[in-house]
């Protein structure tokens, strides 16, 4: 069994249209994804699960795969996926 803290692949998942006039399921799918908005992204694991639940909703995000360690600033992670790594002008808030 997997690390629960391991660091591997990521997908950030930014959510380009509405969910008004969708069903019901999409709506919950986007929301699960950590999707608030149109405009909002969210970092996730890249896994089937994740895979699956993009691909559902695909025509309402935008996908782009990224490193591990490398989450861009200001985007949104999944709980599973935080870290405590604050730069130096966090720090200095």
């Amino acid at each position: 069994m997997a690390a629960k803290n391991a660091v591997g692949p990521k997908l950030k998942v930014t959510q380009t249209k509405s969910t008004i006039s969708h069903i019901a399921r999409n709506r919950a799918t986007v929301k699960a994804l950590g999707l608030r908005g149109i405009g909002t992204s969210s970092v996730i694991a890249d896994n089937d699960a994740t895979r699956g639940m993009v691909r559902q909703v695909r025509f309402l995000v935008s996908v782009e795969e990224i490193a591990g360690d490398a989450a861009p600033k200001g985007a949104r992670s999944t709980p599973a996926a935080a870290t405590d790594d604050a730069t130096p002008a966090e720090e200095e808030r």
